[in-house]
């Protein structure tokens, strides 16, 4: 063959085939129907598309499986970083950002340990002496709910009942015995744990603002504000959202174990702590389940009346913070709804587990928050306003009137925030 024959052999371009209708591969012009004709460039590029999305799907899925729990620590560092951005910025006025966050780190830091040094071997002393008593607990409940439904539930049966069997209990019981003996390791790994935690939080916080021009760079110049204003809106809302949980928290526990204190209830530090903690961040039913245990162990003690004052202060508290504490201290948060919140914890669970579960209300809330502001809504029919209106009590409660005035404000500031976009 010569040159000039190999040349025009190699430079021709593919044939062009076509699908019968028994799914046979044949040139196009036997056929005569161009809809369907394909050129075996196009079969190649089809076949390697498909291997790329199933290449970058295996990628994230490896990168989800082994690299899980470094991805939800940076997140988490990200909301921590960012709930503490407002004393950061004020800081950052009269210093370096970088000293100003080491400073905020350094305070809380400060706090954790005075903390522990005044109540650390106390609140220790009570979690063992708390888990301690939990079979005395279920005994006199089981007891009580015996002699008053006339019932005859023992401990094996309610255990059966959720699938605890003894075979189970002991085996957990020797993995706990196993693993203790790797106790020096888990120290050390949990203490790697904070270290890289903290540092994740101090790198977020001191470069938060180049980290915010970074993000701007990847729009182009007309999407940019925009992307300034979901930045800004996300910070807000998601860091209001986790600093008013903590502070609430924080009030919750502290008059908790004063009340308890008073009363003289047991394990009063561990129980206040778990009654601030999961009243907070545990959305709709966290109130009510933080709120079983202290009654549950005041119930059971010599003075029954303990319990019964325990819940008359978790009813009389939580109606005082509906109402006072928690409008001021969340007026910039998002007021999620608790249905919401409580599926979304659901579905955070289910996907990524505890990590899920603790972000799924920031996030949540970050998205309301964006749709807020960007979503698009409509005026009410007159007809449609004066039928819900009248379906509701007169005047309502003073808690859905401030709803209801905040509301109307975050509506007028979406709209001028969407006309100026």
């Amino acid at each position: 063959m010569s040159d000039d024959v190999r040349h025009d052999a190699a430079v021709a371009p593919a044939e062009a085939l076509a699908i019968t209708s028994d799914g046979q591969l044949v040139p196009a012009e036997a056929t005569g129907v161009a809809a369907q004709s394909l050129s075996m460039r196009s079969v190649w590029r089809i076949g390697f598309a498909l291997l790329g999305v199933v290449a970058v799907g295996a990628f994230a899925l490896f990168v989800l499986r082994d690299g899980g729990d470094l991805i939800f620590t940076v997140l988490m560092s990200l909301f921590a970083a960012i709930a503490m951005a407002p004393g950061v910025d004020r800081l950052a006025k009269h210093m370096r950002r970088g000293a100003a966050t080491g400073l905020v780190m350094g305070a809380f830091a400060v706090f954790v340990v005075l903390f522990l040094a005044a109540f650390g071997k106390l609140f220790v002393d009570q979690v063992v002496q708390l888990l301690l008593y939990v079979p005395k607990l279920v005994d006199g409940t089981l007891e009580w709910v015996n002699s008053s439904f006339s019932m005859s539930l023992t401990r094996d049966n309610v255990l059966s009942s959720v699938g605890l069997t003894p075979d189970k209990l002991a085996a957990a019981a020797e993995k706990a015995g196993m693993s203790a003996l790797g106790f020096l390791g888990s120290t050390l790994g949990a203490l790697f744990s904070v270290f890289t935690f903290g540092m994740f939080i101090f790198y977020l916080s001191a470069q938060m603002p180049q980290f915010e021009r970074w993000v701007g760079s990847l729009f182009p110049a007309r999407a940019q504000p925009v992307a300034q204003k979901v930045w800004t809106i996300t910070a807000e809302k998601t860091g209001g959202y986790i600093a008013s949980r903590l502070i609430l928290a924080g009030i919750n526990a502290a008059t908790t174990a004063i009340v308890f204190i008073i009363i003289g209830m047991p394990y009063w530090l561990a129980l206040a702590l778990w009654t601030g903690i999961v009243a907070q961040f545990v959305p709709t039913i966290g109130t009510y389940i933080s709120i079983i245990l202290p009654v549950a162990v005041g119930l059971l003690t010599p003075t029954p009346w303990i319990g019964v004052i325990a819940l008359v202060w978790a009813v009389l508290y939580q109606q005082v913070e509906n109402l006072f504490i928690e409008p001021k201290i969340s007026s910039k948060a998002v007021d999620v709804n608790p249905a919401v919140s409580f599926g979304a914890v659901l579905l955070g669970a289910a996907l990524f587990g505890v990590a899920g579960a603790f972000l799924a209300v920031p996030v949540i809330a970050m998205l309301l928050s964006l749709a807020d502001i960007y979503g698009k809504r409509y005026e009410l029919l007159p007809s449609i306003s004066n039928a819900i209106d009248h379906a509701r009590p007169a005047g309502g409660s003073k808690r859905a009137q401030r709803k209801a005035a905040a509301a109307a404000a975050a509506d007028g500031s979406a709209q001028a925030a969407h006309s100026s976009a």
